[in-house]
C-alpha cells in the first residue's frame, strides 16, 4: 500500500465520517435520548421454521459484507469453508467437506445457481470453479446445506446447494415508474483495490421495468499478515462484468409475467502459472482469459383466485471459458494450450399446487427439466455432450401449526456421448432419488425435526477416458436431526432469540471423483475410494434486543473418515477444521451500525499433516444518514483482519489475506 493511497482513502473516511454531523435530528439522538424507530434484528435470520438447514443473505447484508468474491458472500455460513477465497481464480465453495478442493475446482457435489441457471465446470484439474461473476450483481444468496433440499434443483448433492439471484430495477425504483442511478465506489488498501459500481434502472410504467449494471473490480497482489506478497506470480485482477435484466407483468390481474436476464463477467491473466491454486507445481506459464456469461428468459403464469397454478418455464444458458496460450521461454504444452469451454442449455418447466385434503395443507411444486451440456475437447479434458431428463415433485404437507412433513422425489436420466477419438465412447445412467423430513413445532417456540435423503452423482464428462470411472455412479445417504427455537421477550421485553442446532450424518460410497494416488505430473491413477463418512454439528443463533443491541453465533464441528479401495481407514482428506464465528453489533435506529466479528477455527490434523488455529477479527460500520443531502447515500468502512493475524485455513494453498481497510461509498439518485 502506498503511503500516497492511504492517506487519500484514510482521509476519505474521514471527511464522511466529519460530514455526518449535518445530519437531521431524526437520524441523530435527540435532546430527551429518544433514538428514533429502531429495526429489531440482527445481521441474519435463523431459519427456524423449517427442517432443511438453509441460510438465505439479503441484500443489506451482501453490502455490509463488501465480500470481493462470491464465495466471500457465503463464507460465515457453518458449514461452508472457502479454498483460497479472495480471489476468483484457482478458488472454490466447500459445503460439509464436499465442493471445491486442492485438486479439482469442484467435485460435482455442491451445485451453483444464478438465476435459476446452473453453473459448474466439472472436474478440470487446477483450474478453479469458474464461479467469476462479481458479487455486487446480486441482492440474495441462499445456501442449502446437505441433500435433503436439493431435489428441485438438481442431483448428486451431497455438500449442498448456492442459489443466487440478480437484483431488479423495481429494488431501485420502488415500482414506480421512473429512473433510479445508483453508484458505488470501493476501495481496499491491501492490493491497493478500487471497485466501482453503476447501476440504471428504469421503469417506463408500473408494468415494465429495466436494470442495467456494469461493474469493475480491480485489486493488485495482496499480502498475508506477515506482509509477504500471496501468489505473486498470479498478478492482480482486473474483471469487468455486466448485468441486464428486464420484466414486464402483463394479462388480466397482473397474471402473466415474463423475465429477461443475462450476467457476463470477463477475467485476463498474462504470464501467470498454470497452477492457479499456486501450488508451486512447475507446469509453466499461460496467458489466461476467462469468460463466463449467463442468459435466462422466464415465464410466469399466476391468475388470481386459483391456488392450483403458479406455473413457471425457463430456458436458461450458460457459456465457461478458459483460453490459454503458452508463454515463452517454455515449450509449446498441449495441456497449457488447452481451451475450455462449457455450454450448459436448461429447460425447465415447474408449478407450485396449493390445495387441501382433510386436515393436510399442501403447498406441492412439481415439474420437469432437460439439460443439454456441451463440453469441448482440450488436453487431458475430454469433450462431448450430456443430455439429462429429470422429474420432480416437493409436496411440503402442514397438519395444523405443529407437523410438516415434505416428501421429495427426483428421477434423472443421462446419456453421455464423447466427441473424440479415443474418448468417443458412451454411456448412459439413470437414479430414483428422494428424501423425507419431518418437523413438529410445539407451542413454547420449540420445534424438532428429522430427514434423510439419498441422491446419485451421475458421472460427468469428465470421466470419458477413464472407463471404470464412467461405468458407475457415486451413492450417498444422509441423516439429519435437529431442534429449534424461536421467541419474543425471553430475558427482557422485545427482545428476539432465535436458535437452531443440527446434526448430520453422510455417507458415500462407489465413489470416482477422489484418487488414492497420483502418477508425478501425470495423469491419476485411478484407485476408486470404497467409502467417505462424515458428520458434524452446526450451529445457529440469533439474538436481538430492542434498544438496537444484537449477537449471531454460527459454528460448525465436524468429523470425516475416507475408506481406500483396499479397506485402510484415513482421515477425510477434504475435512474443514472445527471453527465459529461470532458478531456483536448495535443498530442505532437507520442510521447506523455498528459491529465487531470474531472469526476462530481449531487447529485440526489429517492423516498426520498439521494445520495450525486462528482467531481472526473484523470491524464493521454502516452509515445510512437520513434527509437532506444525505438521502439515499451509504457510508460503508470495514477493517478485515485487525491485528494482521497470519493464518491459512485448512482446505486452502495459500494464506489468507492480512489487515485490509475497505471503504464504501453509495448513492441512489
Amino acid at each position: 500500500m502506498t503511503r500516497v493511497s492511504r492517506k487519500k482513502i484514510m482521509g476519505t473516511t474521514a471527511l464522511c465520517i466529519l460530514g455526518l454531523g449535518g445530519m437531521p435530528a431524526s437520524a441523530q439522538e435527540s435532546d430527551d435520548g429518544f433514538l428514533g424507530t429502531i429495526e429489531l434484528g440482527s445481521k441474519r435470520e435463523v431459519r427456524t421454521d423449517t427442517a432443511t438447514s438453509v441460510t438465505e443473505i439479503d441484500e443489506t447484508e451482501i453490502k455490509d459484507r463488501q465480500a470481493g468474491t462470491v464465495a466471500e458472500l457465503i463464507d460465515s455460513v457453518p458449514g461452508v469453508e472457502l479454498v483460497n477465497g479472495a480471489t476468483s481464480q484457482g478458488s472454490g465453495i466447500n459445503i460439509r467437506g464436499f465442493g471445491a478442493n486442492d485438486t479439482f475446482g469442484t467435485d460435482q457435489k455442491v451445485l451453483i445457481q444464478v438465476d435459476g441457471v446452473t453453473r459448474g465446470s466439472e472436474e478440470l484439474y487446477r483450474i478453479g470453479n469458474q464461479l467469476f461473476t462479481d458479487p455486487a450483481l446480486y441482492k440474495e444468496v441462499e445456501v442449502i446445506r446437505g441433500t435433503v433440499g436439493s431435489f428441485e434443483y438438481g442431483s448428486g448433492v451431497v455438500g449442498g446447494v448456492v442459489r443466487l439471484e440478480t437484483k431488479d430495477a423495481s429494488d431501485f425504483t420502488g415500482g414506480e415508474p421512473g429512473f433510479a442511478f445508483r453508484q458505488m465506489l470501493e476501495f481496499q488498501t491491501n492490493g491497493d483495490g478500487m471497485t466501482h459500481s453503476s447501476i440504471l434502472a428504469w421503469q417506463p410504467t408500473e408494468k415494465l421495468e429495466f436494470l442495467l449494471n456494469y461493474t469493475q473490480r480491480e485489486v493488485g497482489v495482496q499480502k498475508d499478515g506477515n506482509g509477504a506478497l500471496i501468489n505473486p506470480a498470479a498478478g492482480g485482477i482486473d474483471d469487468p462484468s455486466w448485468a441486464f435484466k428486464g420484466k414486464y407483468t402483463f394479462g388480466q390481474d397482473d397474471a402473466h409475467s415474463v423475465t429477461a436476464g443475462y450476467t457476463s463477467t470477463r477475467s485476463s491473466q498474462y504470464n501467470v502459472p498454470y497452477d492457479s491454486f499456486g501450488m508451486g507445481v512447475g507446469f509453466g506459464n499461460v496467458d489466461r482469459f476467462v469468460e463466463s456469461e449467463t442468459a435466462m428468459m422466464r415465464y410466469g403464469f399466476n391468475p388470481s383466485g386459483n391456488d392450483l397454478v403458479d406455473l413457471t418455464f425457463q430456458i436458461s444458458y450458460a457459456d465457461e471459458k478458459i483460453d490459454q496460450n503458452t508463454v515463452l521461454p517454455f515449450p509449446t504444452n498441449p495441456l497449457l494450450d488447452a481451451d475450455h469451454q462449457y455450454e450448459t442449455t436448461t429447460y425447465t418447466l415447474k408449478n407450485r399446487m396449493l390445495f387441501a385434503t382433510g386436515a393436510v395443507d399442501h403447498n406441492l411444486i412439481a415439474g420437469v427439466e432437460y439439460t443439454n451440456r456441451k463440453r469441448k475437447d482440450a488436453s487431458s479434458a475430454p469433450g462431448g455432450e450430456d443430455d439429462r431428463w429429470a422429474i420432480f415433485a416437493v409436496n411440503e404437507m402442514s397438519i395444523g401449526d405443529a407437523w410438516t412433513i415434505t416428501p421429495a422425489l427426483r428421477y434423472e436420466m443421462s446419456d453421455i456421448q464423447g466427441s473424440t477419438a479415443p474418448n468417443n465412447g458412451s454411456v448412459s445412467h439413470d437414479a430414483l432419488m428422494g428424501g423425507l423430513s419431518v418437523r413438529y413445532a410445539f407451542q413454547n417456540g420449540i420445534s424438532i425435526f428429522g430427514s434423510a435423503a439419498y441422491t446419485e452423482v451421475l458421472a460427468p464428462i469428465d470421466d470419458l477416458d477413464t472407463p471404470a470411472r464412467l461405468a458407475q455412479t457415486e451413492k450417498s445417504r444422509t441423516y439429519e436431526f435437529g431442534a429449534a427455537f424461536e421467541r419474543q421477550s425471553v430475558f427482557r421485553d422485545g427482545d428476539d432469540l432465535s436458535f437452531k442446532a443440527t446434526y448430520y450424518d453422510t455417507e458415500l460410497r462407489d465413489i470416482t471423483s477422489f484418487v488414492t494416488n497420483t502418477a508425478p505430473f501425470g495423469p491419476p491413477v485411478f484407485v476408486p475410494l470404497d467409502k467417505i463418512s462424515t458428520q458434524g454439528i452446526e450451529l445457529e443463533a440469533s439474538y436481538a434486543m430492542a434498544n438496537g443491541l444484537y449477537a449471531d453465533l454460527n459454528a460448525n464441528f465436524a468429523d470425516g473418515k475416507e475408506t481406500t479401495g483396499t479397506l485402510a481407514t484415513l482421515d477425510w482428506r477434504n475435512q474443514a477444521a472445527n471453527s465459529l464465528r461470532l458478531t456483536v453489533g448495535k443498530k442505532f435506529n437507520d442510521a447506523l451500525d455498528l459491529s465487531w466479528e470474531v472469526v476462530a477455527a481449531d487447529s485440526i490434523t489429517i492423516n498426520g499433516v498439521r494445520d495450525s488455529g486462528y482467531v481472526a477479527h473484523n470491524v464493521r460500520a454502516t452509515i445510512a444518514p437520513q434527509g437532506s443531502v444525505w438521502q439515499d447515500t451509504e457510508f460503508r468502512i470495514g477493517i478485515e483482519n485487525v491485528f494482521d493475524e497470519q493464518y491459512q485455513t485448512n482446505l486452502s494453498t495459500r494464506p489468507a489475506v492480512g489487515r485490509n481497510f475497505k471503504l464504501t461509498l453509495a448513492k441512489t439518485f
